[in-house]
């Protein structure tokens, strides 16, 4: 078994309150969740407006194909949110 892991921090233009950054976040975890088939979760910054800190984890046996299936997800954030900037993204497989 292979745990594939992907820690996200994000900055949002967007909000400007706490209320309008967990729409945000819980929009963008849902979304990726259902396109990716993939666990997230906000891991850091929780009383931060402008920032948030994501992880995405899989599991599966092919650290290729959950490698890949991260960046895709990564990608998919970078093309359908230009409102969010990425500035961090690390990888991890164990």
């Amino acid at each position: 078994m292979i745990v594939a892991a992907c820690t996200l921090k994000l900055q949002l233009s967007a909000p400007r309150s706490l209320k309008e950054k967990r729409r945000i976040v819980k929009s963008l975890t849902t979304r990726l969740g259902q396109e990716f088939n993939i666990a997230i979760a906000e891991i850091d910054h929780h009383d931060v407006w402008q920032t948030a800190a994501l992880g995405l984890v899989s599991v599966g046996t092919d650290a290729g194909y959950l490698h890949s299936q991260m960046e895709r997800a990564v990608d998919w954030i970078r093309r359908t949110r230009p409102d969010l900037y990425l500035e961090e993204v690390r990888f991890e497989l164990r």
